[in-house]
């Protein structure tokens, strides 16, 4: 039997279908070739994320315990009492101890100061892993006796320091034994903002930089010689712990947050590529409406000889599934590739070396996932297949397919919304997440859809008769047969509005962070400021020649009850306690410490927006009424008139909530989340905050060396170097935004392409009608230019809509600032896409441009 012929046997023959399912496809080779485009670039994006999640987590998992240095940390904000010291003196095989702060740092050579972690370390830590130093020897040297230290190798570039050189940290000078290159857990943002300073513990006490207790991190590390004990060891411990404000930190609880840091990074790179395939498959299903259009009349030929209706829906539904697959595999393959970029550019991000290697079950996910999101999306055009009728074959311009009520295709768009939704909350945190995002991508397109069907029916109906020729051809062809109007919209459309919106939110951060160099912000932060150094300090800003902008003291405490219950009996009450319950405080609240002020006038940036502010204590036996940030209040669960005690260095206070405040935290100003009266803190430990405004480089330089040398204990915050440390980050940031992004811009542009040349075959017929009436070239030039123009405009303005929409809910509800688009970057937005509309029309026809009609339409059959 010849290949073309139908099989005899009514059964169905499935090498038949498979062999015209071929033959179709070798006559239509560039339409499914972009077909395959729109798939590969969006499988790609998402490839690469699954492959660099899955190759990060391994990476994770097998450097944890270098990562950790140790099986068991324990941690905390003050030195533990002598019962506590004598029982961490018990743990482990082998010890370390550590005590951090941040400190000024003095290199005596050329007079430079600079802001730095101060890590002073005893013992043989890390355990695992190794403190990274040029020359290799100093990470041991440098605490074998002597004043030695250790610097971070950056920092010893920027001040042309090297080795043997002295730095002067407190009181005392050490000489350079070597350049620090890694320490355990350390990543480049972080050593750009405070780089890492080792000294000997033993000198500590000497730097004179120990009376300001309340700002030291103390660390205790642990080497188990059984690490199987360790989580039965901290199980014991945690009541201690608890009690003294103790944190203890393990290799399987540090490789458990290692992993959480970077969640929402992937989530969000996830999605992006989400989109991009999202886009990429809108364009498959309208094109493949548009192409079963096109192959009405062969169904229905083939249906005159005896094809069954399922059966001409399975050769089409195989042609698509072998598109999907080859799409699937080639973004797969690509994505793996693809996958070798991210971790050049988020190596400042992440503490462990990423070691890249082919991830199989990546590569799988994205074959199937493309398979079968390719599938879904054609689904509703090929179930149309079914409702060809033999008829069509003789009266295809009269009889239409079946008009009943096909509520398969109805049950497959439900069914490609449920894997949206359910594909989203995989990469989300939170059922209502996932729904918010499903339903902006459902409001998007309705709202696409139904500008879209609005344009065809005012341009049909009110195109003026007395317009001019090339003006009614070129409107006329966004509603005739064929035409790309619903597509092109809906497509272009999203992909302006995601395109739009990632740069509308770079923006929102970028402004956070321009709005702290301000000509009237302070640019400078003095803090560890003792009581008896207030008014010295603030004299040697003012002999500089500099602004005291705001002074204000600081102190460190803890949440020990809340609404009389403690961290231990939430806990408790959680464990046993699984039916519904009103309001309970959070325990986070009592997680980690505070740093309240105490004031009797508001701030600039705040303002009362619950209750009311007191700001004076008269008498000791009055209610202390303090007031909160209002997000924090919301995050620990608290509200207006709940009781909180809180634990200030060993003394119980208790207070009443009386007011949340709103806070601009934008201002470059001391903010605070909770804030007490005055009447009640004054006697505390405390240290003070002074802020001031530096006018050049070389007057910080300056009074920074002025302030190290009368005063070691005051650190100093340059914000103009952390402003542009933030720069550089976002700008990072901003490059992996925009490297997902262009997946979607690519993805748009091949849909495009795909919606121009699906319906070529239709444009070439009227192009050639006109040719042959008589038109000319620059008339069709100007006719197509028209009618995309149109199409390009009105789809990029709905995108761009949509996206200053959804920024301003951003801006409003996420990042609680307020949302100004600047005006050019829209202007180029809008040019842009236009632009590429029209081009990409108009480069279609370039085929009847160029060539007599009668040759195009032999090159066409």
């Amino acid at each position: 039997m010849p290949e073309h012929q139908l099989p005899v046997s009514r059964a169905v023959d499935v090498r038949w279908l498979f062999k015209m399912a071929w033959r179709d496809s070798r006559h239509n080779k560039s339409r499914l070739f972009l077909f395959i485009s729109s798939i590969v670039l969006g499988i790609a994006a998402l490839v690469a994320v699954y492959s660099f999640r899955d190759n990060l987590q391994r990476d994770i998992d097998a450097q944890a315990k270098t990562l950790t240095g140790a099986d068991l940390i324990i941690e905390g904000r003050r030195a533990p009492d002598k019962k506590t010291a004598a029982i961490l003196q018990k743990l482990g095989d082998e010890k370390a101890a550590e005590r951090s702060f941040p400190s000024m740092v003095y290199f005596l050579k050329n007079q430079g100061s600079r802001l730095v972690q101060i890590r002073a370390l005893e013992g043989n830590y890390p355990f695992y892993g190794e403190i990274e130093s040029s020359p290799a020897a100093a990470s041991k040297t440098f605490r074998q006796g002597g004043r030695k230290a250790l610097v971070d190798k950056t920092l010893m570039l920027q001040f042309n320091a090297r080795t043997g050189d002295s730095i002067k940290v407190g009181e005392l000078n050490f000489i350079i034994a070597g350049a620090l290159n890694k320490a355990p857990g350390q990543t480049g943002i972080s050593s750009s903002v405070a780089p890492i300073v080792y000294i000997p513990l033993a000198y500590l006490q000497q730097t004179g930089l120990t009376e300001i207790g309340s700002r030291i991190q103390f660390k205790y590390y642990f080497r188990y010689n059984n690490p199987a004990v360790v989580e039965k060891v901290v199980k014991q411990l945690e009541p201690i712990l608890e009690k003294e404000g103790l944190d203890a930190e393990t290799v399987a609880s540090k490789k458990e947050d290692t992993g959480r840091s970077f969640s929402d990074v992937n989530r969000f790179l996830a999605l992006s590529g989400f989109i991009a395939l999202l886009l990429g498959c809108i364009g498959v299903g309208s094109a493949i409406h548009v192409y079963v259009k096109e192959k009405m009349a062969a169904v229905a030929t083939l249906r005159c000889l005896g094809l069954r209706s399922s059966e001409a829906f399975l050769i089409y539904l195989i042609q698509i599934a072998a598109i999907g697959l080859i799409g699937a595999v080639a973004g797969s393959l690509l994505g793996t590739l693809i996958q070798f970029l991210l971790p050049a550019v988020l190596k400042d991000f992440i503490p462990v070396e990423i070691t890249i290697q082919v991830s199989w079950w990546a590569m799988g996910q994205g074959i199937l996932l493309g398979l079968i999101i390719s599938v879904l999306f054609a689904l509703p055009s090929l179930l149309a297949v079914r409702h060809i009728s033999p008829l069509n074959a003789l009266r295809l311009s009269f009889e239409k397919t079946s008009s009943q009520r096909d509520f398969l295709k109805w049950a497959v768009y439900l069914l490609i919304l449920v894997f949206v939704f359910a594909f989203t909350r995989l990469q989300m945190s939170s059922w209502l997440q996932a729904l918010a995002f499903t339903a902006g991508i459902v409001i998007a397109f309705i709202l696409l859809f139904a500008l879209s069907r609005l344009l065809m029916w005012l341009v049909r109906r009110l195109l003026p008769a007395k317009a001019g020729y090339l003006w009614r051809q070129g409107f006329a062809n966004l509603y005739r047969p064929n035409n790309q109007t619903l597509m092109l919209t809906v497509s272009i459309g999203l992909s302006t509005a995601f395109i739009c919106t990632l740069f509308f939110v770079q923006g929102i951060l970028m402004n956070r962070v321009t709005l702290s160099s301000g000509k009237t912000q302070a640019n400078m932060i003095l803090f560890d400021i003792q009581n008896d150094q207030q008014e010295a300090v603030a004299r040697l800003v003012k002999s500089h020649q500099l602004p005291v902008m705001n002074q204000v003291p600081i102190v460190t405490v803890r949440i020990a009850e809340i609404n009389g219950k403690t961290a231990a009996a939430l806990a408790a009450a959680d464990s046993t306690d699984t039916t519904s319950k009103q309001r309970e405080p959070s325990q986070r609240a009592f997680r980690g410490e505070l740093r309240v002020t105490f004031q009797d006038t508001l701030t600039a940036a705040e303002k009362i927006a619950a209750g009311t502010w007191s700001g004076t204590v008269k008498a000791p036996d009055h209610i202390v009424y303090v007031s909160l940030e209002e997000n924090y209040a919301k995050r620990i669960h608290v509200e207006v008139g709940d009781s909180i005690l809180f634990n200030v260095q060993g003394a119980l206070i208790p207070t009443v909530v009386g007011s949340l405040r709103e806070v601009n935290w934008s201002r470059m100003q001391t903010n605070f989340r909770v804030v007490f009266p005055k009447g009640v803190l004054e006697d505390a430990p405390q240290f003070h905050v002074l802020m001031t405004r530096v006018p050049s480089g070389k007057a910080s330089a300056a009074f920074q060396t002025a302030v190290v040398q009368h005063f070691p204990n005051v650190s100093v915050i340059d914000l103009g170097l952390i402003l542009q440390v933030l720069d550089e980050l976002l700008g990072k940031i901003g490059f992996v935004i925009r490297f997902m992004a262009l997946f979607s811009m690519a993805t748009g542009w091949i849909v495009l392409l795909s919606a121009v040349l699906t319906s070529k075959g239709q444009r070439l017929r009227e192009s050639v009608l006109l040719r042959t009436l008589g038109a000319s070239r620059k008339q069709i030039f100007s006719i197509t230019a028209i009618e995309y123009l149109f199409l390009g405009a009105l789809a990029a303005a709905a995108g761009m809509i949509l996206a200053m929409a959804g920024s301003w809910v951003l801006a409003k509800y996420s990042f609680s600032t307020s949302f100004t688009p600047a005006i050019w970057p829209i202007v180029a937005f809008f040019a842009a896409i236009t632009l590429m509309v029209i081009i990409t029309g108009v480069w279609s026809s370039r085929k009847v441009l160029n060539q007599p009609p009668l040759e195009v339409l032999r090159k066409d059959t």
